[in-house]
Order: C-alpha cells, then structure tokens, then sequence
C-alpha cells in the first residue's frame, strides 16, 4: 500500500527553495533507508525539468549509459554519445541543460564505489559553473559515505551544499494519519512495533492487524523485515560483528559500559569508538541522569533508540534458531508475555519526547530526561521523567505508566513522595504530572497526560 505524503513540510519548503533559485545550487539529503528520500525528491521535482536517476552496483560504464538514457527525455540525442568518463558526461550536462534543470542522483554512495573519482569530478563542475547552470541534489542512505562525501572537511564536496539535510524517521504522531489508526492506544502499540520510518508503516498497511503484520514481515524468516537490521549496519559499517554484539546484548538488557564488555570478555575501553559510530547513525543513544553531565561516564546507561529495532533485538534475535525451524507460535507467546515492559519502554520515550510541546502548568518546557541515583534520604530514588520549565522557576516531575493503576491517587501521592527525597528542588515550583493510557476516574485532567495528547503533541 502507497502512503499519502506525509509531515516534511519544512524540508519540502527548502527543497522547493533550492529548485526556483535563478543559479544553480546543491542540495544534499541522507539519512537511514527506507525514511523516505527518494519519495521527497520526487515530490519536489519539477517534472518537465528533472532527471531522476538512481545508483547501483553496476560498474561504471553501465551507470554512465544508464544516466545519458534518463538525460536523454530532457535534453535530445544526450544517449547518442558513449562517455568514457563521468567528466565526459557531466561537462555536457552542465552545457546542455536547460536553465531550472534538475539532476538528481539517488543512492550516491553505490556510484562513488564504483567510481570513486566521481565526488571531485562534481566538484569542478559545482565550483565552475555558470551563474544559470543546472541545480544537483544527491542523496543516499549510507550515513557513513554521505557525511565522509560532504562533511569531511578532506572530502571533494565539503562545503559546496546549498542545503544539507537529514531525514529523520517520522514523529509517533503521524502514524494515526499513515495506518488510519484512530484509536489512540492502539496508535502507540503500532509504533512501538514499527518506529517512524515510513516504508515499515507501509508494509504494516497492507496486513488486517498488527499481529498478523509482526508475524509476515518481521517473524517469518521469509519476511520482508526479517533480516532488516543486518541491511541497516551493512550501510554504514565495515565489520558488523562488533556492532551486532552490542546492540543485541543491549536489547537483552544490558544498558553499562562495563556490563557489555564483561559479556564480550573486552575492555570496556575498546567499546568508545563502536558505541559513537552507533550513536552518530541513530541507533543508538546516550542516557544520563537529567541535570547530569553529559561526559559523566558513571552514570551513563546506552539504549537502542528505535523502536523496530529495540523490539528486533529484544525479541527477535534471541529467537532466531526456533523461527528458523518455523516455531512461530511459540515465539509469539513469549514475545506476548515480555512486550507490556517493551510497550512501557516505549511509551516512556515518547512521555518525554512529549514535554516540549505540550501545555502543561508552568511551561513552556525544555527537554525531559529521567533522573535515577540516591534521594537526600541516601536510599536509591527513580524518577521516569524530570524538565525544567524555560524560565528556570518550575520543576515538571512525572510517572510514566502503561497500564491503568488501580488506585491512581495512591499513585500521584507515591509521585509526591518522591519528590520530597529530591534534593535538586529547592527554589522551584514542583509540576507533578502523570502520563497514563487513559484518563482514570478520579483525578482531574490537569494532571494526567493521555495518549491522545502525546500524539497530537509529536506532530
């Protein structure tokens, strides 16, 4: 099922921008496959002026007559040449283009491995073009190649963008409009399965339920995203073994430095250069207490960051051998009776992505973090989401539960005993609040944050 186009409005406005520009310009898109690039290209294209063309892993040759066929339905007899060379073709596109054309060249990181000359090939051609000449935009979904092609400061294009963009996975929010979800609840599950990317909404469209969608794409091995998480490393790193390690015994429950090197037999000092290049991909991110320094290595925790491949390696990659063998049944009860904690988890992150946006007494806020170490009664003391309102004067403290508690004013009462054993506090107004699945009878609206509220916010 083709999705609507959804959200990228801010990065549809800039692109648009980039293409009605009177001299030429450079654009640059990359981010993790399957987010949506290619579709915002060509949302945005103008279609009487564009070639679209798409790298592979052919060799050199065979993309160049490939790309002179596409450039050929804009500019006549452009195929009629054989072009020995990438400047050979481009030192006629850049002459034969008509002004406002577009090149886009998708999937740049497979047309520089084939031809690896082809980055300062663009580059002169960028530097010495005419003030009317065409516009390029280039995108590819191998982080590594992408930022090693433009943000290196060694690196050929570093510097010529126009526009350098990162498209990210959608926000939970969308997902409603993406898989006509209506119940709120429900929305949550789903993206708790899927994440923001937009293809996996796609292929979950096609299936009546979420059960049944879990159980085609991601369980059976047959499954479109069965082996998903292999592809995604294979984009971005050289030696996927280390890698595959960490964030499988991450998803197993092991969020220290220190835990995760004892169970790879390896010095915790050895895992500083894996961990950054997960994190600066996505995949990976970084806790610290709220109010904590960053670089505050004790207390640092490492979670998976996306919600597919949290739920991959927490379910799936432990179950591997019984899948294989078609023991799906089996699978499927054992992951029904580990997802309520998957479901908090992930409701957790988005209570807290929620704060930002959200109206709440004493906003607005800034962003919200968990706090965990020893209350002033020296006793350990765990707060599932802790923000400080702009001004600095209020303090907004909440539980983040997803299931409905039975006695919810026992609950709140709990929350302000808590508090009372924080010892960051003094000289701010304390905002107690209670992220919830639903609005429980007996305690009033201002208190409690409902799913519904969560996704209008993460729009």
């Amino acid at each position: 099922m083709r999705l609507p186009f959804l959200d990228r409005h801010a990065e549809t406005a800039r692109l648009d921008s980039l293409v009605a520009r009177t001299e030429g310009s450079f654009g640059v898109l990359f981010g993790r496959r399957r987010c949506g690039k290619s579709r915002l290209l060509r949302e945005v294209m103008p279609t009487e002026l564009a070639v679209y063309f798409v790298g592979d892993d052919r060799a050199a040759t065979l993309q160049r007559s490939a790309l002179a066929r596409e450039i050929a339905h804009l500019v006549d007899g452009f195929d009629r040449v054989v072009y020995p060379e990438w400047d050979a073709l481009l030192a006629r596109w850049w002459a034969a283009a008509p002004p406002g054309a577009v090149l886009v060249l998708d999937e740049l990181p497979a047309m520089v491995a084939a031809a690896p000359e082809l980055p300062s090939v663009l580059q002169r051609h960028i530097d010495r073009q005419s003030p009317h000449g065409p516009h390029l935009l280039v995108a590819g979904s191998s982080q590594r190649m992408m930022q090693g092609l433009v943000l290196d400061r060694s690196a050929p294009l570093f510097g010529r963008a126009t526009e350098l963009m990162r498209i990210d996975p959608f926000r939970a929010g969308w997902i409603c409009d993406a898989l006509s979800i209506t119940d709120p609840v429900e929305a949550i599950r789903a993206f708790a399965h899927w994440g923001g990317v937009p293809r996996y909404w796609e292929l979950a469209a096609d299936h009546p339920t979420l059960a049944e969608a879990v159980r085609n794409l991601v369980l059976d091995p047959l499954g479109v995203l069965h082996e998903e998480p292999g592809r995604l490393l294979l984009d971005d790193l050289r030696d996927t073994t280390q890698v595959a390690s960490i964030l499988s015994l991450i998803g197993q429950g092991c969020h220290r430095v220190s835990e995760i090197a004892g169970r790879l037999g390896r010095p915790a000092t050895a895992l500083s250069r894996p961990l950054q290049r997960l994190m600066e991909i996505g995949l990976v991110e970084r806790e610290v207490p709220f109010g904590t320094e960053p670089r505050n290595a004790k207390r640092t925790l490492y979670r998976i960051a996306d919600p597919f491949l949290r739920f991959w390696f927490r379910f799936v990659e432990p179950n591997r051998s019984r899948l294989e063998t078609r023991q799906l049944g089996p699978v499927e009860q054992s992951i029904a009776a580990g997802l309520p904690h998957h479901l908090g988890s992930i409701w957790e992150d988005l209570a807290r992505q929620s704060v930002p946006c959200l109206d709440l007494p004493g906003g607005p806020w800034g962003p919200a973090a968990r706090w965990w170490g020893p209350g002033t009664d020296r006793r350990p003391l765990e707060l599932d989401l802790v923000a400080e309102s702009v001004s600095g004067d209020h303090l907004l403290v909440g539980e983040v539960k997803w299931s409905v508690p039975r006695n919810p004013q026992r609950l709140l009462a709990e929350l302000e005993q808590k508090i009372e054993r924080l010892g960051f506090v003094a000289g701010r107004e304390i905002v107690s609040c209670l992220w919830l699945p639903e609005l429980p009878d007996g305690l009033p609206a201002t208190v409690v944050v409902t799913p519904q509220q969560v996704l209008d916010a993460l729009r």
